[in-house]
């Protein structure tokens, strides 16, 4: 049996088998090294155990993929920033007592239910906050 093997391994059929040996070998490390990098880019703050669990052969790369987190760090702190851009925008923003509308910040009273939501500067009419005591516009004094 040895004797019809050694026929058939050509010094071809073995220089082909040692490439595909090599390129398989050659794939499991950059799945090793890709696992390290994504993880490391995604945010994860064990990254190196990532790399470890990927030392198992293709379990180790499809548990990865399975359970990453969906978005890298950079995306989740520019969604973040944005969040936190909205919230201070909404924030020049405010709600009538009484209805619960969104009202601008210059608005003396509600457009829905007609509430006074702000007092308003006796000498040159601008909206003031209830706890202001000294007009910020013109320098006049609120009672």
């Amino acid at each position: 049996m040895s004797k019809y093997i050694q026929e058939l391994m050509s010094p071809q059929l073995m220089m082909a088998v040692y490439l595909f040996i090599g390129f398989i070998v050659a794939l499991y490390v950059l799945s090793v090294v890709y696992v390290f990098i994504d993880a490391k880019r995604r945010g994860v703050k064990a990254f190196w155990a990532w790399g470890l669990v990927a030392l198992i052969p293709l379990v180790g790369l499809i548990a990865y993929i399975v359970l990453r987190p969906n978005s890298y760090a950079s995306d989740r702190e520019e969604q973040e920033l944005d969040v936190a851009i909205r919230e201070h925008q909404l924030a020049q923003y405010g709600a009538c007592p009484k209805c619960g509308t969104t009202i601008e910040k210059d608005f003396i009273v509600c457009p829905v239910c007609n509430t006074q939501v702000r007092n308003v500067c006796p000498s040159c009419h601008k909206p003031l906050d209830a706890h202001w005591k000294v007009c910020p516009y013109c320098r006049t004094h609120i009672q």
